[in-house]
């Protein structure tokens, strides 16, 4: 295995761990609830601190990685979320629970953006889709395996075993970046800390928007909360061209945003975002709720779909080097959009369960073809001095994208249950994805040439 090879394998370990726990936390807190004495609103915030924590500073922490060095944030990142999880294995109260997994959130966003920066700088760019490949079949894997491993940890032993189980695995990441994945030139002299307060300060308004509004009914001081949010980041976006102007280092550079394949990568990203971080949950409320499957079977049944996309991604990422941009993308928008039709109609008529195994084959390649095409060609023109604000951006995007897609989902669930019966309204859901995705397909469709000559091979 050559030493390039090696450094994203240890990369994709903490990449996987931090990922795995959006969708692997939230098996265990119906045990957390009960164990600890939680109510409703404090069992949730165990999950929505942690994404709060791991969403917000992503503009920030990609920009880290170019000032300090991707390596060095990494390795930051990864320690603080190993201590923070061994702090929530061992938590004696819901309070104690919450604060270490603000902590652990923090923790996974230091070191989340940094695997795509270093990919896109000891990777030469007839070689990037292939190992994006690698890193979009972990990051898109991670949701899936989740249910099925918190189920069968929760199940068998307690919720304190899913925090246990990260402990090892980050301890395993730290050891094996230090001795593998190179130390790179640092590409920044500072970091604006005005700029920085204003990107915490817009992301955080608007996604707490967006996850709370939902559950607290739109009350109208989180619509001030929403319109701060947005002052702050029209300052953010003054700032930064600014910058640029006086050829200062931007925290965001507006220069990102002439480079045509990133600007449409980061929307598609978004609608990716969108739709695959929220699709379970009307599908595994029909399983339990309308088919009368078990957490466990109904997790189980989700491994199709994990598998194609594990095995299909590294071979999928070698042809994004090889076809024209946006062919392989396109397939993938179109196949995901496909079988978020199918799961509509499916769900909806009420077949048997083991028809689904058909649009559960198709969203396993649709993740292949979408997720590694769209970062490798996202990224790949983006000089050394902009792929950690690169990375950062292209993180948040899809991050935003996922809680825009929860509250979106939500909502549309709440009305169709108005209007049907359970089963078809949990199908009917499912069409706001095929809607949203069709502006990915759009994006993607918009990716110019951006192989204009060979490198040399790793």
């Amino acid at each position: 295995m050559t030493t390039v090879w090696k450094a994203l394998g240890a990369l994709c370990v903490g990449l996987f761990i931090t990922l795995l726990d959006q969708s692997l936390v939230a098996v265990a807190l119906p045990q957390i609830t009960e164990d600890l004495g939680a109510s409703v609103n404090q069992a949730v915030w165990v999950s929505a601190i942690y994404l709060l924590t791991f969403a917000v500073p992503l503009l920030v922490t990609g920009r880290l990685g170019d000032r300090f060095g991707q390596r060095n944030v990494y390795l930051v990142g990864m320690a603080v979320f190993t201590l923070a999880a061994t702090a929530c294995a061992f938590a004696p109260t819901i309070e104690w629970l919450i604060f270490a997994r603000a902590v652990q959130g923090l923790g996974a966003s230091l070191l989340n953006p940094q695997p795509l920066s270093v990919i896109n700088r000891i990777f030469p760019a007839t070689k990037r889709g292939a190992a994006m490949g690698v890193w979009s079949a972990v990051a898109s894997s991670s949701g899936l395996f989740g249910p099925v491993v918190g189920g069968l940890l929760v199940g068998w032993i307690s919720w304190r075993s899913v925090f246990f189980l990260y402990i090892p695995f980050g301890l395993l990441a730290f050891i094996l970046v230090a001795l593998w994945v190179p130390k790179l030139p640092t590409a920044v002299s500072r970091i604006d800390p005005a700029s920085a307060a204003l990107s915490l300060i817009a992301v955080l308004a608007i996604v707490v928007t967006l996850q709370q509004g939902p559950e607290l009914g739109w009350p109208l001081w989180l619509f001030g909360v929403l319109a701060a949010g947005l002052v702050a980041l029209a300052v953010f976006i003054w700032l930064q061209h600014r910058a640029q102007r006086r050829g200062q280092d931007a925290l965001v550079p507006p220069k990102l945003f002439s480079f045509n394949n990133f600007r449409w990568g980061a929307i598609s990203v978004s609608t990716l975002g969108f739709a695959v971080y929220s699709m379970n949950l009307p599908i595994m409320l029909y399983l339990q709720l309308g088919a009368g499957l078990s957490a466990q079977a109904a997790g189980l049944l989700m491994l199709p779909m994990a598998a194609v996309s594990v095995v299909s991604a590294p071979l999928l990422g070698r042809l994004t080097d090889r076809l024209p941009p946006g062919r392989i993308s396109k397939f993938g928008l179109t196949s995901m959009m496909t079988s978020m039709a199918l799961f509509a109609i499916l769900i909806a008529t009420e077949v048997p369960v083991g028809w689904l195994a058909i649009p559960l084959v198709f969203q396993g390649a649709a993740n292949a073809m979408s997720w590694s095409a769209n970062s490798a060609i996202s990224m790949r023109q983006l000089p050394p001095e902009l792929v950690g604000a690169g990375s950062g951006v292209y993180n948040t995007s899809r991050q935003v994208g996922a809680v825009v897609g929860a509250a979106a989902l939500g909502a549309m669930m709440q009305i169709n249950l108005q209007f049907f019966e359970f089963s078809v309204a949990m199908g009917l859901s499912l069409v706001l994805h095929v809607v949203v995705l069709g502006i990915g397909l759009f994006a993607v469709s918009h990716f110019r040439q951006d192989l204009l000559q060979k490198e040399p091979a790793a």
